[in-house]
């Protein structure tokens, strides 16, 4: 099975649900201490860490740049940017631990630092520290940077005109 078959459901996250959910990791990582700074995981884990910088008053951010997906498609883990470190007293964050293949790569780079996304399938849920919400393994979750609104027909007009 292609990776991009392993999905049978889709949830659109929008930029409200996305904004709520950052928000409340903020809130739960304050009640945990204080934060040197944050490592976005790029490219998903480039609007949390905003907005939990904003949230947590945090002004130190990097960024670890690792790619794997192409759209649905996991293929090979490029590494293209290494942070410095153990990662003690830092953050990690990203959108989604998925299949755990990105996390494993971050976690060997920074294995003192606090590992925390907004959203966990079962698969990763063990390798971060902490999440907001989890999703089966086979849902595929459409954040708002890579969709668009547009009209859709209403139910009854897409039933009758398969008939």
């Amino acid at each position: 099975m292609s990776d991009s078959n392993r999905y049978s459901k889709v949830t659109p996250v929008s930029w409200e649900l996305l904004q709520r959910d950052a928000r409340q990791l903020a809130w739960d990582l304050l009640k945990k201490g204080t934060w040197k700074g944050i490592y976005a995981v790029t490219r998903g884990g480039l609007v949390p860490a905003a907005i939990l910088a904003r949230e947590m008053e945090i002004h130190q951010i990097e960024t670890i740049c690792v790619s794997s997906y192409n759209w649905k498609n996991q293929g090979e883990m490029n590494v293209l940017k290494k942070p410095e470190g153990d990662g003690e007293g830092w953050l990690i964050i990203d959108d989604l631990v998925d299949t755990g293949g990105t996390a494993r790569v971050v976690r060997d780079m920074l294995p003192k630092a606090y590992f925390a996304t907004l959203y966990a399938k079962p698969e990763g849920r063990p390798l971060v520290d902490t999440f907001i919400r989890e999703y089966s393994q086979d849902t595929w979750i459409l954040f708002p940077w890579d969709s668009e609104g547009q009209f859709v027909e209403p139910l009854v007009k897409r039933v009758n005109d398969t008939k």
